[in-house]
């Protein structure tokens, strides 16, 4: 057994060099020590998305619901300060967000129903033009181009049973959303009548050490979320109003139901905006021809350059405090596990996780700070050092004992000041 060479007298232990072997040895210690916590720390994150993938049917309308709150809530908060009960409160908001949705709807549904055919007319003539084009400049046949439309015809019958499959699919996925969008509201009703005093019940719940970091953690998230939402909307409200006149202007059939969609495709940042955007110039190559599209395409793209430099620096401020990467694989994340619902939810949930690993990092460096300035924590000075300090410097006349004096009343007083007990009781005393 190999005995530890003991240090030689006059040194310290860290000033005793070490063999290569201790340091990678002591290396390789940590990076095994980091690599388990890691390790059950990504098992720990694994066995909670397996849980919420359980139970998404419940998680997906809290989420849901919460959101919806975060518009809802400074409304409801206002009637309370005017003495309004938070039943009533509560009520008045839920259903005066229910009939301004309901009116949109009502605005919407005529202008879709009516300019549907005409879309459809335009899209046929449009056919008609690609296929008189093909056959000008490659030559093409109406034989050709019909046996083309044909094998597409016969795709479609042969992929007629999967194609059914999709449409139950799709109706049975509406139905749920339906579903979920009711429990929603309900559940956002209950979080605006009575979310108040979620935090200061889960604080006495907790406790007061545990449940101080509760409440701030819940109430950054809680101003986080609700500020994102809030902006989003702004943004969303001033898109589609550029974007809305703009296609009225250029006579774009669908006008309103477009600015709608762009007004919700504000809420999944940067591909919500690119979809809708996309979709506007569709229509207006099909309705008014490559011009009117180009056009239309111009007016995007400046509204898009208006929102990112002036928008949202001024309705945001620092936003997220979340890169663009970060955003883009947020919502590609999102929407491969859960669609569209996931697209919407994937930047919401990383703007929460965000502050909550704000706050971490915040309560790491200051207790990292306390520790590092902790009295108790500084090296004692030895025998030797307090004898040195004792004795008389040179020049240490007079004037130097009269320095000395001053310069402790100084600290005294300065300590009386910051510590109003014991300046009273030097008073009294």
């Amino acid at each position: 057994m190999t005995q530890e060479t003991p240090a030689p007298v006059g040194t310290t232990r860290s000033s005793v060099r070490r063999s290569r072997g201790q340091l990678i040895g002591d290396g390789l210690a940590w990076t095994s020590q980091w690599s388990g916590r890691l390790i059950l720390t990504a098992l720990g994150v694994v066995l909670v998305g397996l849980v919420i993938g359980e139970l998404w049917s419940v998680v997906l309308p809290v989420l849901l619901g919460l959101i919806i709150a975060t518009v809802l809530e400074p409304p409801a908060t206002w009637l309370r300060q005017h003495r309004v009960p938070p039943l009533l409160a509560a009520i008045i908001v839920v259903l005066g967000a229910l009939a301004i949705v309901g009116g949109i709807i009502t605005a919407i549904a005529p202008q879709v129903a009516n300019q549907i055919p005409e879309l459809v007319q335009s899209a046929t003539g449009g056919v008609e033009d690609v296929q008189t084009w093909l056959s000008s400049t490659f030559g093409l046949g109406q034989s050709q181009i019909g046996q083309a439309v044909q094998a597409g015809v016969d795709q479609l019958q042969n992929s007629a049973t999967a194609i059914a499959g999709t449409l139950v699919t799709g109706i049975t996925a509406i139905a749920n959303g339906l579903i979920d969008l009711v429990l929603a509201l309900v559940l956002a009703f209950l979080f605006v009548k009575d979310g108040y005093r979620f935090l200061p019940w889960l604080r006495r719940q907790v406790g007061t050490g545990a449940g101080g970091h509760f409440a701030a953690v819940g109430g950054r998230a809680w101003d986080r979320l609700g500020g994102f939402i809030r902006s989003q909307a702004i943004i969303g409200f001033v898109d589609a109003a550029c974007i809305g006149v703009g296609l009225v202007i250029l006579g774009v059939p669908l006008a309103l139901p477009l600015a709608v969609l762009t007004f919700f495709g504000a809420f999944i940042p940067i591909v919500g905006a690119l979809f809708a955007g996309a979709l506007s110039v569709l229509v207006a190559l099909v309705s008014n021809g490559l011009t009117n599209a180009v056009i239309v395409l111009v007016l995007i793209l400046a509204v898009q350059q208006i929102e990112g430099n002036l928008l949202q620096p001024l309705v945001q401020g620092k936003g997220l405090g979340l890169h663009a990467a970060v955003v883009i694989l947020a919502v590609t994340g999102g929407s491969s596990l859960a669609g569209v619902v996931g697209a919407f939810l994937a930047v919401p949930v990383v703007a929460v996780a965000a502050e909550i690993v704000r706050y971490l990092n915040e309560q790491i460096d200051a207790r990292a700070r306390s520790d590092d300035e902790h009295p108790s924590q500084a090296p004692r000075p030895t025998d030797e050092e307090l004898l040195a300090s004792s004795r008389p410097r040179p020049g240490g006349g007079r004037l130097s004992r009269w320095r000395r004096r001053r310069r402790d009343g100084e600290t005294v007083a300065a300590e009386d000041a910051t510590n109003p007990v014991r300046g009273d009781a030097a008073t009294n005393g």
